[in-house]
């Protein structure tokens, strides 16, 4: 909304308007305001959910300390919702179709996780909402987010055009981008000409004759499991204190920069990428976001004053799985999100481990201590505050990494 107020400042030469032109400025405005959000208005927060009893219901797993952190406030994800909406809507443009995309994603996860927090604390039920109506809305959502990209005429790519095809005498250009696109085109991972369509998957068909439909189908099917296992990864490692806003933070400080490489066009001509039009605007959503993670994180790390709830968990994994899709990065996600895909396949191997030998042997056995991975570390006898601190290290590892890949083909 201020952009608009300003943009209009601007025209009556105001003074200082014409820095709302500028998404870094309004990035840095969007990381403070979140940040003061969160940590003015998160500790009102925490009395409030306190007040009103919202506290988490703890299911004895023999953890040491685990005990004592029943009654803390839950429903927490409503500090970052809040400190990431605010501003958002005061400093991006809403008229982008990405932060359309974006603002629906976090109030449709929030919705989902927010009513799974519910009806824990006030129906006293500790299963929460039942698997198959999370999968229903994760799966809603990512048909939405998958239509709209599909369809969406200013969701395009401009590509580099072929250097050795420009004529060496003509005039130095800096900027060697061709048309704007409407493709399915993303990036793969440490893989020299390391782009994939979607569409591709249909190579038994000549590219003319594939129909829409089908492209659309399998287009939309990505986006639906891509959301539903990062959400899912993002809901599993929130499992102790500051280990997935932490982890969250480092991510998103590392999609941001994906964002602004990809979103500016210097930049993704002097590494090579494709550039993304209109994607620079997202910049300000991450801004918000990250700015919200960072000040939960002050009431979030341990000993925990309140708890995220799966109406932060499942919000957090969910942008970060959009975030991917839109700045074409998706195929990258197994890495980035490192720790939320060890901490799901930790629940994975140890439940199909111990059916497999449960119809063998006749008992089940264990590859873990305990799944998640976390509260195997836990049983083995590391506090948690150094199993947090270690997985934000190994978190940040693998960013760089993720980010190397710009170069490394």
């Amino acid at each position: 909304m201020l952009y608009y107020l300003f943009d209009y400042l601007q025209n009556l030469h105001f003074p200082g308007a014409r820095m709302f032109q500028y998404t870094s400025f309004r990035s840095a405005m969007a990381i403070l305001l979140a940040m003061f959000i969160s940590l003015f208005f998160g500790k009102r927060i925490i009395n409030f959910l306190r007040k009103k009893q919202m506290g988490e219901i703890v299911r004895d797993l023999g953890l040491k300390g685990q005990i004592e952190k029943a009654g803390t406030p839950t429903m927490g994800g409503l500090i970052i919702i809040l400190a990431t909406l605010v501003p958002t809507i005061l400093f991006a443009r809403l008229d982008n179709i990405y932060i359309i995309i974006l603002l629906i994603s976090t109030l449709w996860l929030g919705a989902i996780g927010f009513l799974d927090d519910y009806i824990k604390v006030f129906k006293k039920n500790k299963e929460g909402l039942k698997g198959k109506f999370k999968i229903l809305g994760q799966l809603g959502l990512g048909i939405v987010v998958g239509l709209m990209l599909f369809f969406s005429p200013t969701v395009t790519v401009k590509h580099q055009e072929d250097r050795t095809k420009i004529n060496s005498s003509t005039e130095f250009r800096p900027v060697t981008f061709g048309e704007e696109e409407k493709t399915l085109d993303t990036t793969m991972p440490f893989v020299k000409g390391n782009e994939f369509n979607y569409s591709d998957i249909l190579f038994w068909m000549d590219a003319s004759e594939r129909p829409v439909w089908a492209v659309a189908a399998i287009f939309v099917f990505a986006v639906i499991f891509i959301i539903t296992a990062v959400s899912n990864g993002a809901n599993l490692t929130d499992g102790i204190d500051g280990l997935a806003a932490g982890s969250s933070a480092v991510i998103m400080g590392a999609i941001a920069l994906f964002i602004f490489v990809s979103g500016n066009i210097m930049f993704a001509d002097y590494l090579n990428i494709m550039f993304i039009p209109r994607s620079e605007e997202v910049l300000i959503f991450c801004g918000a976001f990250l700015g919200g993670l960072i000040g939960f994180i002050w009431y979030n790390t341990y000993p925990a004053q309140v708890f995220m709830g799966d109406t932060g968990s499942l919000t957090i994994g969910g942008v970060i799985a959009v975030l991917a899709i839109i700045v074409r990065k998706e195929l990258l996600l197994p890495i980035l999100c490192g720790i939320f895909f060890c901490e799901s396949l930790s629940v994975m191997l140890q439940v199909s481990y111990f059916k497999y030998t449960k119809k063998k042997y006749g008992e089940g056995r264990r590859i873990f201590l305990m799944s998640p991975l976390h509260h195997h570390f836990q049983k083995l006898g590391y506090h948690e505050s150094k199993i947090v601190v270690r997985a934000i290290i190994m978190g940040i590892v693998l960013a760089v990494v993720s980010i190397i890949t710009l170069k490394i083909r």
